[in-house]
């Protein structure tokens, strides 16, 4: 039997939708009262917020039970679908339509950090916003998208699970499409046909190695106020990064032309990079005592990808002094941006005489003088022990020659 939307049951009851054991669904009407848009759908969210002591936490949780679409809404051109939820989250998915097909264009998910029965012990209470571009596409009017498999959206501290879906953003005439336009997820690879052919004697290709990115170039950026160096940083970088459906990637900065900039002030200061292909915006705060880097901003402009984090507590020393880390360090930013540092050496605060102060080496740095050191402090005990054996042995044979008298 051919799945259809018209499969689909309506439970609504003064505005609330039932969810089902298979999923949410919905029915929304136009301004003529006749059905416009349907859905049902399983939904999970992954949310990471911050707690005490600048920690975070992450927590998980369905679309809940009952769901209200007030503010959904159709038009000939495009439609909304609202799922508002729990104490002021609310689900936004926008629909368009491009010559003969349907897409989704973008999913706005807004949550309540003020939410105790969700977000415990959550240092911020406000409202959050993300918004991210789903992968549906087109899917052919007058046709239901359906998609069994599970489809992970990610966005700033956000991710979110899909599956079990069936919609149609625009019905016709208020009935329901018995038509499917089915994922890429869901369709079968086929089958390799059975022939007979002449078999000849195959080479087996060598494959390519997958080329390693060299050590990017160690550079010297620094940023002035009134004319006088109140920012300096060494460092080489490494970006990697992977947007919605396309594979993971790498890139050294660093090694074209850079131009630097930014800002010092009292308790914060910027730092801009710009090449030709991307740009960097490092912000770092203090708290008279300590600083750290608070915010890191990445555009790159060749793939049309822009991600952020504004709650870092990363490369923390006191303020006068500076921070330095030779070591490769990898630091994963958000769940699609991680960065690579080489010989990093920086002082955003308290800069004399255009020169870095007393450094504060990192955990890996320090923890690498303390093989050597283990290492000689092992052989001392071990020469130690000789010694004393040696030096046991001689008064023994020496007692022994007494004897012999």
């Amino acid at each position: 039997m051919t799945p259809r939307c018209t499969l689909f049951v309506l439970m609504v009851a003064s505005g609330i939708v039932l969810q089902l054991s298979y999923g949410v669904e919905v029915n929304v009407t136009g301004p003529d009262e006749k059905l416009c848009l349907c859905a049902n759908l399983m939904l999970n969210f992954s949310v990471s917020y911050e707690v005490a002591d600048k920690k975070n936490a992450t927590v998980s949780f369905e679309l809940p039970d009952a769901v209200k679409t007030d503010g959904s809404k159709c038009g000939d051109e495009s439609s909304e679908l609202q799922l508002h939820f729990g104490n002021g989250h609310f689900l936004s998915v926008s629909f368009s339509k491009q010559k003969g097909t349907y897409q989704a264009d973008l999913i706005n998910f807004t949550y309540n950090l003020n939410d105790s029965s969700i977000f415990k012990d959550s240092v911020s209470h406000e409202t959050m916003t993300v918004s991210v571009m789903p992968q549906i596409t087109n899917v052919s009017l007058d046709t239901c998208y359906v998609c069994k498999s599970e489809d992970l959206i990610k966005a700033k501290n956000v991710n979110m699970t899909l599956w079990n879906v069936l919609i149609q953003a625009f019905v016709s005439n208020g009935t329901k499409s018995e038509n499917l336009t089915v994922c890429a997820a869901d369709t079968p690879t086929p089958s390799p046909t059975n022939t007979t052919t002449t078999s000849t004697p195959a080479t087996t290709p060598t494959p390519t190695p997958t080329p390693t990115l060299p050590t990017p170039t160690t550079r010297n950026y620094n940023v002035t106020k009134n004319n006088t160096v109140c920012l300096l940083a060494i460092f080489g970088l490494r970006i990697g990064f992977n947007q919605t459906g396309e594979n993971y990637q790498e890139m050294n900065f660093g090694d074209a032309d850079v131009k630097a900039s930014g800002s010092c002030e009292v308790n914060s200061s910027k730092l801009h990079l710009e090449s030709n292909k991307i740009t960097i915006d490092f912000t770092f705060t203090n708290d008279t005592k300590k600083f750290k880097l608070h915010e890191l901003s990445i555009n790159i402009t060749s793939s049309v990808f822009s991600q952020s984090n504004s709650n870092l507590s990363m490369w923390e020393a006191s303020v006068g002094s500076s921070y330095m880390c030779n070591n490769q360090q990898n630091y994963t930013i958000t769940s699609q941006l991680s960065l690579f540092t080489f010989n990093l050496h920086i002082q955003p605060f308290g800069v004399k005489n255009g020169a870095f102060s007393t450094a504060e080496d990192c955990q890996a740095d320090e923890e690498s003088f303390i093989v050597p050191i283990a290492v000689g402090v092992a052989l001392l005990v071990l020469i130690l022990i000789v010694l004393l054996a040696y030096f046991i042995g001689r008064k023994r044979n020496m007692a022994t020659g007494y004897e012999s008298f």
